[in-house]
């Protein structure tokens, strides 16, 4: 910053056009003494107003001057700074140059203790953080590639005996496969909470669901959405054993955490797939783009669905980053107070810590976020209604036989009884 120039810059002036000093026609590097000029002629009219200097051209006093011949005619060059416009009221005292220079220095000072004292993640915060980022990442496949292998989806109509039987086909073509697991148990043991939990690796679960024919039922989608529920359970397992913490939580624990939050944070899972435009889940192509029609075709009924859609879209709108959401996911599955946890310190201990993560982050990294931490948790709250909703509704299409057959053991087991 020149500390004896004019900053001021006309309106009319035009960042795109050459500048060019109007003294010497040089490359002009801004405006100087109220006016555009080359920092050479500024440092000449400079001296030459501090000297009081008396000029004589020694030829008739109307030299041109150029870039090439400005030192020839000291005279002629300080007629045409005068000429345009340079003022002599416009340089600085000696004096004013120095409180300039200092008050540019205490503001170097000033903005160099702003960032000393800018809320920083310590480097335990931060390696939390990208565990956790990273487990999203291996358990959110957002290509929605798996979604194919599920049995299919169907908008229009009862399932017929033709579209069971296909799906049936579908999923036991899967279940040789390798399409979800590199696990060589997986075809052996019984696909439940608790050998997932012991068996799960980075590389996936074996999802095959165990489709079974559903002739006549009238809840046409319901095969395709358990199948994506089921794959959401294991995902969700996945993302719970990377959590610092949990895996060192007994068993009981653990399977008490999954079965109480899972829905819950399938449904924040979701919202990365959640539409506002309008107001549906888009999952690839046109087949796996839902909306509240086709869960209503599932057995679910607007008193979840309207709740669950302006969840959806308040939570869209906090804008959170990408290390907010897993950081509130993980929050949302160790929460003490589920139903079955008998070990309540240590999951409140797990939590409190990602929950002093999580407003360390949005001090350090959302600006302007000094209510957003008090918007995540009032999240977490929705969620939980949405939760006694879903199992209310859950109990009710699990009491009839064509429908719950269409559901898959690991749907049965997470959602079909309470934890005692």
């Amino acid at each position: 910053m020149d500390l004896h120039t004019s900053t001021q810059v006309p309106d009319e002036f035009d960042r795109n056009v050459p500048r060019i000093c109007g003294v010497c026609g040089d490359k002009a590097s801004g405006f100087h003494f109220n006016a555009m000029t080359c920092e050479g002629c500024k440092g000449f009219f400079r001296r030459s107003m501090k000297r009081k200097a008396s000029f004589t051209c020694p030829f008739n006093g109307s030299c041109t001057i150029t870039k090439d011949n400005r030192r020839h005619c000291q005279a002629c060059r300080l007629k045409r700074c005068l000429d345009i416009g340079m003022m002599k009221e416009f340089i600085l005292t000696d004096e004013e140059v120095q409180r300039k220079k200092e008050l540019i220095q205490r503001r170097k000072d000033e903005e160099a203790q702003r960032e000393v004292q800018k809320p920083q993640l310590s480097e335990e915060q931060r390696s939390i953080i990208d565990t956790l980022v990273d487990a999203h990442h291996k358990t959110y496949d957002d290509s929605y590639s798996d979604f194919s292998r599920f049995r299919p989806p169907v908008r229009e109509g009862p399932v017929t005996r033709s579209a069971s039987r296909a799906a049936s086909l579908h999923s036991l073509s899967d279940a040789s496969s390798d399409s979800f697991s590199h696990s060589p148990e997986s075809g052996d043991r019984k696909m439940n909470l608790s050998n997932l939990l012991m068996m799960y690796q980075e590389q996936g679960l074996n999802s095959s669901p165990d489709s079974k024919e559903g002739e006549g039922t009238g809840l046409s989608m319901l095969p395709h959405l358990a199948d994506l529920v089921s794959y959401s359970i294991q995902k969700v397992i996945g993302f719970a054993k990377t959590i610092p913490g949990f895996r060192e939580l007994t068993a009981e624990d653990q399977i008490a955490l999954l079965k109480s939050s899972a829905i819950e944070v399938i449904m924040l899972r979701s919202n990365q797939s959640f539409s506002l435009e309008d107001m549906s889940w888009s999952c690839g192509g046109p087949d796996f783009k839902y909306c509240v029609n086709d869960v209503t075709k599932a057995g679910h009924t607007l008193e979840l669905l309207e709740p669950l859609v302006k969840f959806q879209v308040g939570l869209k709108k906090l804008n959170l980053h990408e290390e907010e959401h897993v950081l509130l996911m993980a929050i949302c599955l160790l929460s003490p107070d589920r139903p079955g946890v008998q070990d309540h310190e240590r999951v409140e201990a797990l939590q409190d810590r990602l929950s002093e993560v999580l407003q360390a982050y949005i001090r350090a990294h959302h600006p302007g976020g000094c209510l957003l931490y008090a918007k995540m948790i009032q999240k977490l709250a929705d969620l939980r209604s949405l939760n006694e909703e879903h199992s209310k509704q859950y109990r009710s299409l699990s009491f009839q036989p064509e429908h719950s057959m269409q559901l898959t053991p690991l749907v049965l087991e997470v959602f079909g009884g309470q934890v005692t």
